[in-house]
């Protein structure tokens, strides 16, 4: 029997990291493809409208993604674990889930449309940039349906909408909009890239779950399901707020081009940070399918491989983009050349932070309230060391853009901070199992990367166009050479490869409808 107990153990251990690489994969295949679609937006925003009216545009867009997350109250992670509690059908779940969202971006829309200033805090409000408080409802309720999505593995229609049809959309329409209105341009292109993203998420939402036949919305069941998804949406909108809350600092402290050029920097440096949000779809649905079975090791082990995964895939991006930073900003606009510096910053601060946004994903189930307390002391801690670097930047008469780069180094200190405790915490939750995958051939693909852009970062002037064409490339497949022959066993290669038809992953929570 014990024999048997311990096949199935390691059965359902080898199927959850073949469910985690298969929907790591498919996401992966996303982020390759926003990353293509995003490089032609960055380069319109910036040649095309330059740093001023970046700037205005990315303190509207931050917060109007703090508001939409806000509204959906935690059930981007919550969703799952309400359909794996639940004997009601999984259509009514869900549709109470989208009234709860649509209620709260409907408030969280009116606040923006009577108080714009709250979206353009350095800048006179004028034009059509009032109407843009109403894309709240457009994003809360695209994140919603595609988490519902999500719990029954359909990763696909997240990769649809986020990696293609947004990402495109914003592209053209900013180049479009560009012979229109040079003020109003990237406003209106974002408007139109987020009302294309939901109705991308809809169509598959209601053709997986169906309309609500039956359903009749209670307003006790509802605000439950509200209140009960309330540390969740702390979480959320906290961890969103340490990585965001640099940029609404320094639309406080600096012009908007400022804000601009960091923007920038801020938007080359998220794209490892996207690779981590490519496992938050399928990592939810496994984590909370082995704590309802009460297996903590599995959730370690689970916890443990992604990690691993992560953090080798953004070492090798920090690398490519770090080496090259300046020539990566240059692309964008020679104005924003300043901000190689943050760059750099940045990339190493997502790098850091991935232990602990990867251990957040379980910490949500299992200790939702003392993560949230740690989450907003960390908050609280990097903001008030983002305004402390800065005025001790500008008393040393430091440059403009190195007094900008002082919340970046705060960001990073305080995501390494957060990453300790909560790896720390999530351990001694599960029992003591480690959480964390440390190899010491990952600081030699570090290393060896370094040494190949370096010497391509080096070539004479004649050669500068090998610098990025030819130079990022390498950089990469050395890291991912070493990285693949020397840290990756068995399962790590699972990421790569195919499950036979007879062995793919069933659904943890399938229910007939």
């Amino acid at each position: 029997m014990a024999t048997d107990a311990s096949a199935t153990a390691e059965t359902g251990s080898s199927e959850d990291i073949a469910t985690l690489a298969k929907g790591g994969r498919t996401n992966i295949l996303g982020f390759v493809l926003r990353l293509a679609a995003r490089l032609p937006f960055l380069f319109i925003a910036g040649r095309a409208y330059g740093p001023e009216i970046v700037g205005r545009f990315a303190i509207a867009v931050l917060v109007i993604e703090l508001f939409a997350l806000v509204a959906t109250l935690g059930l981007k992670r919550g969703l799952a674990q309400a359909l794996a509690h639940t004997d009601r059908p999984h259509t009514h779940v869900v549709w109470d889930a989208m009234v709860v969202a649509l209620l709260a971006s409907i408030a969280a829309s009116a606040l923006l449309w009577f108080v714009p200033q709250i979206m353009f805090p350095n800048s006179a409000v004028q034009g059509l940039e009032r109407y843009v408080a109403l894309v709240v409802i457009a994003v809360a309720w695209s994140d919603v349906s595609l988490a519902a999505l999500a719990y029954r593995h359909n990763i696909k229609a997240s990769v649809t909408a986020r990696a293609i049809i947004e990402p495109w959309t914003i592209s053209i329409a900013a180049w479009i909009f560009s012979y229109i209105s040079s003020r109003d341009g990237l406003i209106l292109s974002y408007v139109v890239a987020m009302s294309a993203a939901l109705i991308a998420s809809l169509v598959p939402f209601i053709r997986e779950y169906g309309l609500p036949r039956g359903w009749v919305p209670h307003p006790e069941r509802i605000s439950a399901l509200a209140r009960r998804n309330m540390p969740l949406a702390g979480a959320d909108a906290i961890e969103w707020g340490t990585r965001n809350v640099d940029r609404f600092i320094l639309g406080i402290l600096f012009v908007p081009e400022v804000v601009g050029v960091y923007y920038m920097a801020q938007q080359v440096s998220s794209i490892p940070q996207r690779l981590k949000s490519s496992f938050d779809p399928i990592l939810g649905p496994v984590v909370t399918k082995s704590l309802r079975e009460g297996d903590k090791a599995a959730v370690a082990r689970q916890v443990r491989q992604v990690g691993f995964w992560i953090i080798a895939a953004q070492a090798g991006l920090m690398v490519t983009f770090g080496v090259m930073a300046p020539g990566v900003m240059g692309l964008i606009g020679p104005e924003f050349v300043t901000g190689a510096a943050a760059l750099c910053i940045l990339l190493v601060a997502e790098m850091l932070a991935s232990t602990g946004s990867v251990c957040e994903a379980a910490l949500v189930y299992i200790c939702r309230h003392r993560n949230l307390v740690i989450s907003v002391l960390v908050l609280a801690f990097q903001i008030a060391l983002s305004f402390a670097l800065v005025f001790v930047a500008r008393n040393m008469g430091l440059p403009l853009m190195w007094q900008a780069a002082a919340p970046a180094v705060a960001l990073a200190f305080s995501l390494t901070v957060a990453s300790v405790i909560k790896a720390g915490l999530l351990s001694r939750m599960l029992g003591g199992a480690s959480v964390v995958s440390l190899r010491w051939s990952f600081l030699l693909a570090i290393v060896t990367a370094t040494v190949v852009g370096l010497a391509f970062y080096r070539l004479p002037p004649q050669f500068e166009w090998a610098r990025l064409s030819v130079g990022m490339p390498a950089i990469l497949v050395s890291f991912l050479f070493v990285i693949v022959r020397f840290a990756f066993g068995p399962e790590d290669k699972a990421l790569f490869q195919k499950l036979p038809k007879n062995t793919q992953p069933t659904l943890p929570f399938e229910e007939k409808l």
